[in-house]
């Protein structure tokens, strides 16, 4: 805490920002003075925000209950002094500290996103192991809108004109917006994000940014704040910037790709090689077990109802756990690299995916290969995305079940996450089923 007081002390803050990521990816806590911050030491927070919807409502009283204190206690709520960003868009000094949530007995909190990614890394510690993975952001620039009923529209550029076509990789489709990503590299850089290659993906006013690889807690919480500091950026210059799965209809949907490799602590050396460069069995393992148990643990990956938009037919979304050597239709795709740099591309998470779930789900599924020393299917060299089955859940109702029946996820994750995360998104997509949608109104209104 000392450190954290001194460096605190040294940027002149204010106030501080306490917070923690729900189920969802939204964060949540509360703003303090500084001084009151460094005397408390801390903050305690209800544990039910662990339980709350993307629209803010709760679970189902009887799942509420089984996981949470009757009497709605607080949890405690210590500060990550490695966890600390500056936040460069408040008129005061600000620092946004991201907090790790225990009980009163001390013991980690295990409907926290944050711990459950602790806990996974936990395994490969003891097995001597250290994970590295880069995440790859995609996003979409619209026009702001008041009205949820109205489509979104791409927003206008340097040039006074919005886009009208797709422009994948156009240095000057990605420069109208020059403006904007100066201040969101500044914005970045100021806080420490390690942020790396800008380009224009193929959506209309879709971009991606491209984290350098690291520590994958340090690059879930980056990825927490990025997200928020897209959004500020984006704003102050007139904008919105979403990173919802499919936020466009007829437009590609937005992922967020996970790199992943494993270093041995003792020999620094990457152990998904052999000595002459190849992929080593550990390598075929861990892709054996992401083609085994990510379908079981999608919905960390794929959280919402419109996530599964993302995964219709003809949207550029590999709905498969193939794999193959620089494929980009399947879902696991393994990169051309040296050695050194070999790794596994994971291409099924979306862009709205709760950071820290996302790359807890994609670590456990390799962890749990090398354990079981499952063996992956022959490498798909041609092209993915017309295999007639896709081996994976494909909508939300069907993910939720899997996860709940999964065996490997409650043996890894614990009955009390698998079951809160579950209530959670059956009570999102019940609120969901209520919304009658303009296509109904269009096409039943008058015709049935």
């Amino acid at each position: 805490m000392q450190r954290l007081a001194t460096w605190l002390k040294e940027n002149r803050v204010t106030e501080v920002e306490c917070v923690v990521s729900d189920l969802t990816g939204i964060v949540r806590g509360k703003i303090s003075p500084t001084d009151k911050f460094l005397y408390e030491r801390g903050m305690h927070l209800p544990e039910s925000v662990l339980l709350q919807t993307v629209t803010g409502d709760w679970v189902d009283d009887d799942i509420y209950y089984s996981l949470l204190d009757p009497a709605d206690i607080d949890m405690v709520c210590h500060p990550d002094p490695d966890a600390v960003f500056l936040l460069p868009w408040t008129a005061e000094p600000t620092a946004q500290v991201i907090h790790d949530t225990y009980n009163r007995e001390g013991k980690p909190i295990e409907l926290s996103p944050r711990n459950v990614l602790k806990k996974v890394l936990a395994l490969y510690q003891e097995k001597g192991w250290k994970p590295i993975v880069a995440p790859e952001m995609e996003f979409y620039l619209t026009k702001r809108s008041d009205d949820p009923d109205v489509p979104l529209q791409p927003p206008i550029g340097r040039s006074g004109r919005p886009e009208t076509g797709r422009q994948s990789f156009s240095i000057e489709a990605a420069n109208e917006f020059d403006p904007l990503f100066e201040d969101m590299y500044d914005w970045c850089e100021y806080q420490g994000l390690e942020i790396d290659t800008l380009i224009h993906e193929e959506g209309t006013a879709q971009m991606e940014i491209n984290f350098l690889h690291g520590d994958p807690l340090a690059l879930a919480d980056h990825v927490q704040v990025f997200k928020r500091t897209m959004r500020e950026a984006a704003m102050k210059h007139g904008v919105l910037a979403t990173f919802m799965a499919k936020p466009i209809s007829n437009e590609p949907g937005s992922a967020m790709h996970l790199h992943q490799s494993i270093i041995d602590e003792q020999t620094g050396l990457n152990i998904f090689s052999n000595e002459d460069g190849s992929m080593s069995e550990l390598f075929r393992h861990h892709v054996g077990g992401m083609q085994r148990y990510l379908p079981e643990l999608l919905l960390l990956l794929a959280p919402n109802v419109n996530s599964f938009r993302r995964f219709l037919p003809d949207t550029s979304a590999p709905v498969n756990v193939a794999w193959g050597h620089a494929n980009r239709t399947c879902g696991l795709r393994i990169p051309e690299s040296d050695s050194q740099n070999q790794r596994l591309e994971n291409r099924l998470a979306g862009a709205d995916a709760n950071s820290y779930l996302a790359i807890a789900a994609s670590l456990l599924c390799g962890y749990i290969g090398m354990v079981e020393k499952i063996e992956p299917s022959e490498p798909c060299s041609g092209r993915a995305y017309d295999l007639e089955d896709y081996e994976l859940p494909v909508t939300i109702e069907s993910a939720v079940e899997q996860l709940e029946e999964s065996a490997a996820a409650r043996k890894y994750l614990g009955d009390a996450f698998i079951d809160g995360y579950a209530a959670v998104k059956r009570a999102e997509h019940e609120n969901f089923k209520r919304v009658i949608s303009s296509w109904e109104r269009e096409f039943l209104l008058l015709s049935v």
